[in-house]
């Protein structure tokens, strides 16, 4: 079996470096090339963490439905998971990590109750049943099935909060860049449309979607300056941060100015927003604190609660330089 020491001997770095690389620890200053390279060898080498200690006062399972090198392609995920396991070790609870393509390995242990993160399939939930009744779902909202607990934030709520700030400061061409929903429950899209069809503004050629991930935020800015030139719209709500990021790039090459010409407001507010050039106005997601109400939520179902819960966790929009 793997150890940190092999991890650490490979990527180069100090075992303790990979020690808290993989315990996410926040105060670490290293590099997210670095970070990247940890999880990709402990990933390779099959690593597991040790996830009993002595005294430990319960055991769950945490599903995520990316793997480690998507997670790291979108910290979104990665920061809701460092919300779980800072409540886990709070607690004293011992959790076992697992990504949606090795949930094979949930039937060979016993959990008192599993936190599910992302979207799921009917068949999927069914045999996570067969292991525990007691789950969470985190980011998702099963539109049938109202058995379970819930963390979410409001979609279409932080949607137009975007809409209305941009037309508070006089914009009158609004154009949204985002990805696929994978789930209803994911309604930007839809409410990005809705909202300004009942204003009388939406412009469907403003639409463009692909993946919520950097690369395809870069391509469809690129697409968007392509199709528009003079005309490219002034605003632009992004689905996430991780394309707004992209978005700014394709704009800074194409030497359009922002925010003078084209204003961008993207979602999540993860931790280097506000560090790229210029620093990214976005809707805050308060993650972490998603993955600390799941924990707590899963602990009252744990100790006794039968009524299941939906817990919507407010959103904030922060205002920094890409936008005025």
């Amino acid at each position: 079996m793997a150890t940190i020491r092999d991890i650490a001997e490979k990527a180069g770095v100090s075992s303790a470096t990979v020690s808290r690389v993989l315990n996410y620890d926040s105060t670490l200053s290293v590099s997210d090339e670095t970070r990247k390279r940890v999880f990709e060898i402990a990933e390779e080498l099959s690593y597991e963490k040790r996830t009993m200690r002595r005294g430990e006062s319960g055991r769950i399972a945490l599903i995520s439905w990316r793997t480690t090198e998507e997670e790291l392609n979108d910290l979104y995920y990665m920061s809701i998971r460092l919300g779980i396991e800072q409540r886990c070790e709070q607690l004293n609870l011992g959790l076992v990590k697992f990504f949606k393509n090795s949930i094979d390995e949930l039937c060979k242990d016993n959990f008192q109750g599993m936190i599910l993160l992302g979207i799921y399939s009917k068949e999927e939930i069914a045999s996570f049943k067969d292991v525990t009744p007691h789950m969470v779902f985190v980011d998702c909202l099963l539109s049938d099935e109202d058995s379970f607990d819930y963390v979410v934030i409001d979609h279409q709520l932080a949607t137009r909060k975007v809409i209305d700030y941009f037309i508070d400061k006089g914009h009158k061409d609004i154009g949204y860049i985002g990805g696929n929903a994978a789930s209803p429950y994911d309604s930007r899209r839809s409410t990005f449309k809705a909202y300004l069809q009942e204003k009388g503004m939406l412009r469907e050629d403003y639409v463009y979607i692909g993946r919520f991930i950097v690369t395809d935020g870069y391509e469809l800015m690129k697409k968007a300056i392509t199709d528009h030139g003079d005309q490219l719209p002034t605003a632009f709500f992004v689905g996430n941060d991780s394309m707004a990021i992209g978005c700014l790039r394709a704009l800074h090459e194409a030497k359009i100015d922002v925010p003078g010409r084209v204003n961008i407001i993207g979602l999540n507010d993860i931790s280097i927003s506000r560090y790229v050039s210029p620093p990214l106005s976005t809707v805050k997601v308060y993650t972490e604190l998603m993955g600390e109400t799941a924990v707590d939520l899963l602990m009252e179902s744990l100790n006794g609660r039968t009524v299941a819960k939906k817990v919507v966790v407010a959103t904030k929009l922060e205002i920094r330089q890409s936008s005025f």
